[in-house]
């Protein structure tokens, strides 16, 4: 059974059954060269760099507004303690 699971034939990496059975849909490929740069990059295999991207600036975006939140808080503490300080004397 481990060798049937485990046995690939010679010419399977020739077969290309994607391009064949979608040849017709693949419209978007004919006007790839006059396409601009962004989209020319997007596909492309180095699409991990694009992802990568991406992120980094969802999560530098996600820090600012976390560094916003917490000096708004604490400025919003401060204006509260003072008032407190200010009620009991």
């Amino acid at each position: 059974m481990l060798h049937l699971l485990t046995f690939v034939p010679q010419d399977s990496a020739a077969i290309d059954t994607l391009s064949t059975a979608y040849s017709d849909k693949w419209d978007a490929a004919a006007q790839m060269d006059q396409s601009g740069s962004l989209m020319k990059a997007a596909a492309s295999h180095d699409l991990i760099f694009i992802v990568l991207g991406v992120s980094l600036i969802i999560w530098f975006i996600l820090l600012f507004f976390i560094i916003r939140t917490d000096r708004k808080v604490s400025a919003l503490e401060e204006t509260l303690n003072h008032k407190s300080n200010q009620s009991t004397s």
